[in-house]
């Protein structure tokens, strides 16, 4: 919790740039990222979180270049998209942005938005500090970036139980996992940019 709080302390002292302050909240699939940004909106005023996740590229699309299975997997987001919100995230004024809808398997555009009043953006993804063109290009908008550090092994087991959970099987959960989010999870750890906070599976 000493943590938390530092971190909360660390997000309040980021200087209002033209208004707003933007913060990456950064880590592997499965690693908290979802969870650590809407435990910090309860501290944060005027706030509003933009999840990566709905920069996923259309499924048809996806199938015509032989994507599908590897949904997930850097290549598999509108990053160019992405970095048109992005880019305009620090602008005073309302943002319209998409998300992803989990159940539909699908991204509903416009679907979020943020408010004129909004000071502190919180953007959350698995490569937000990818050191690979053109992901890295976003480094340079974060006002201050976080970095979830969870052993591998933890997320092995995460990710293998977040596929039990929609229906899979033992076997086709492990499967599904080690074909293509493991291999995202090491590429986010190994090829990450140094974030300015680091925030340990303890603390989470």
């Amino acid at each position: 919790m000493s943590d938390l709080k530092n971190l909360i302390d660390a997000i309040a002292a980021v200087p209002l740039r033209g208004g707003r302050r933007i913060i990456a909240i950064v880590g592997a699939p499965a690693s908290g990222k979802s969870t650590l940004a809407e435990t910090l909106s309860a501290y944060i005023p005027n706030y509003c979180i933009v999840p990566m996740d709905g920069f996923h590229r259309d499924n048809d699309d996806l199938s015509h270049h032989d994507l599908l299975s590897h949904k997930g997997a850097p290549e598999t987001f509108d990053v160019a998209g992405f970095l048109t919100v992005v880019r305009s995230l620090a602008k005073q004024g309302e943002v319209d942005f998409p998300v992803f809808d989990r159940g539909n398997d699908c991204v509903v555009e416009q679907g979020g938005k943020i408010l004129a009043t909004d000071e502190t953006i919180i953007v959350e993804g698995n490569y937000l500090l990818l050191d690979e063109m053109p992901w890295c290009d976003l480094a340079k908008y974060w006002d201050f970036s976080v970095f979830l550090d969870v052993p591998l092994e933890v997320l092995e087991t995460r990710l293998v139980q977040r596929w039990l959970d929609n229906g899979y099987d033992y076997d086709g959960a492990v499967k599904r996992a080690q074909g293509n989010d493991i291999p995202n999870a090491k590429r986010t750890v190994q090829k990450s940019m140094k974030a300015d906070h680091v925030v340990s599976l303890d603390s989470l």
